[in-house]
């Protein structure tokens, strides 16, 4: 995992989650991970909610591929991995 990516990549990532109506909660909780994240510098809620995240733009896509960017798709990605 890329800590820099992430960091980059996250407020974007809470910002589209908001937007899609069946991702409400798992938007709070990695705003509130994220929030954490910067108070402690511990990653584990962050990743573990960004790989949530990134399984919800996914099935999103599948859906509606215009839903979610595969640009953004592939930067979380990147930065997971």
């Amino acid at each position: 995992m890329q800590v820099e990516k992430l960091e980059k990549i996250v407020p974007e990532v809470i910002e589209k989650l908001g937007k899609l109506k069946s991702a409400d909660t798992l938007s709070a909780e990695l705003s509130w991970c994220w929030v954490s994240y910067q108070n402690d510098q511990n990653p584990e809620g962050v990743i573990e909610k960004s790989k949530e995240a990134l399984a919800v733009f996914k099935e999103a896509r599948e859906k509606n591929s215009k839903a979610v960017s595969k640009k953004l798709v592939e930067s979380l990605e990147k930065a997971l991995s």
